[in-house]
């Protein structure tokens, strides 16, 4: 009896550390690869004579199917788990790059990297990963673990970039496509790891379940429902404008050349910090006063950059600041919706918010153009950023975020006589 139990391995693993790993890893890998898209738009143009145009129009649009395809990834998930839906998106994911890589014309690119993508990003994404870390992990731990989640994700978005662009590089566009694609696979039976949480013995606060229609029809009259919806159009609206047009803006104001990817590069690197650092500041403070706050010190820092002399020191400095407070806004979100719902349809209800974030990700990316095009400059966007995130300050401060209960069964009437 003493050596059987002496043969038995002496550790096992934690299944929330589980979880927390394979979360990273499926956003490392989704987030990532979706930041190369604009490694291609010049080769794609060049080498297969499609309109820039063409080519940023498909990159744009897997945001807009990404946000309305999310709500139904997130009930989905909810209601079968985390390892169909993750399968199923990195599945489709890499479908969509492996059609762009190979694709002739501009209408098989649209379905790759605008449809195909979209779908796959709103299975492999926070709307799916996020809320099955929230159910593993105990209240007062949830927004750091969901914060721990979201900082490994942004791993992806530091590697991928250079590992995309060195196999461009050196064997073409879609040798690089057909291994991000590939890539995607490999993550596809990770889902299956987030699916660990009857093990864990976390109380479930939805005992009874639930009909979907009758808990949306509860958050969308719920004060803070809606004003959280909008307050995350505003992130989705700054982080896409100054993703999709900042190396072109500082282009314009004669900096060197290549400072905007290195600019790039260091809001990835420093939102690592930034989204733990805002999933820890949650756990210890209310949320929505976080996220106001959060909004607060957006705007200040885009209204100092763009109304001070532009330097190599001041867009590092702006870089690293927006970095730390890029993605914070998603644990702190998706926590204070499970925080006032619960997890039993976080999925679902996130996604709607989610649905908002991407409605105004679409509208940067756009209007940033639209603007420059007609006005030869960028400024009524860059002030647009700073009242935006001004206004959404002002929504999240009065957030109820007491927690709801669910609905007690209706008493059974007494047999008549």
């Amino acid at each position: 009896m003493s050596s059987t139990h002496h043969s038995r391995l002496p550790l096992r693993l934690d299944p929330v550390t589980l979880v927390i790993v394979a979360g990273a890893l499926v956003l490392s890998a989704a987030m990532g690869t979706r930041q190369t898209f604009g490694l291609f738009i010049g080769p794609f143009s060049f080498d297969r004579g499609l309109p820039v145009t063409l080519v940023a129009f498909a990159i744009a649009l897997h945001n807009l199917v990404w946000g309305f395809t999310q709500p139904f990834a997130g009930a989905a998930a909810d209601r079968y788990g985390s390892a169909p839906v993750v399968a199923f998106g990195a599945t489709t994911f890499a479908a969509g790059l492996g059609l762009a890589a190979v694709a002739p014309s501009g209408p098989l690119l649209i379905v790759g990297m605008g449809l195909l993508v979209g779908i796959g990003v709103s299975c492999t994404t926070f709307g799916v990963v996020l809320p099955a870390v929230g159910r593993i992990v105990s209240p007062e731990k949830r927004s750091m673990a969901m914060g721990l989640v979201s900082a490994g994700g942004s791993a992806g978005q530091v590697l991928l970039v250079p590992f995309a662009q060195g196999v461009r590089l050196g064997a073409g566009v879609a040798a690089s496509l057909f291994a991000l694609a590939f890539l995607m696979l490999l993550i596809a039976p990770l889902g299956m790891l987030l699916d660990r949480r009857a093990s864990v013995g976390v109380p479930q606060t939805d005992a009874r379940p639930e009909a979907l229609r009758a808990v949306l029809g509860r958050a969308f009259r719920h004060r803070g429902y809606r004003l959280l919806t909008l307050g995350f159009f505003t992130c989705g609206f700054q982080l896409a404008f100054i993703a999709t047009h900042l190396p072109e803006y500082l282009m314009l104001c004669h900096m060197p050349v290549g400072l905007g990817a290195t600019a790039l590069a260091l809001i990835g690197l420093f939102n690592m910090a930034g989204s733990w650092g805002c999933g820890w500041l949650g756990g210890r403070f209310r949320q929505h006063r976080v996220l106001g706050w959060l909004y607060l010190v957006r705007s200040a820092t885009i209204a100092a950059f763009f109304v001070l002399p532009k330097t190599s020191v001041s867009v590092v400095i702006f870089a690293a600041v927006m970095g730390l407070t890029w993605l914070g806004t998603v644990p702190l979100t998706s926590g204070l919706v499970a925080k006032v719902f619960g997890t039993r349809h976080l999925g679902s209800l996130f996604g709607f918010c989610f649905l908002s974030h991407q409605i105004g990700s679409f509208l940067g990316a756009w209007l940033g153009g639209l603007v420059f095009d007609l006005t030869g400059s960028y400024s009524l966007l860059w002030e647009a950023t700073v009242a935006a995130g001004l206004i959404a300050a002002l929504l999240h401060f009065p957030i109820d975020d007491s927690a709801l209960g669910t609905p007690a069964p209706l008493a059974k009437q007494p047999a008549r006589a």
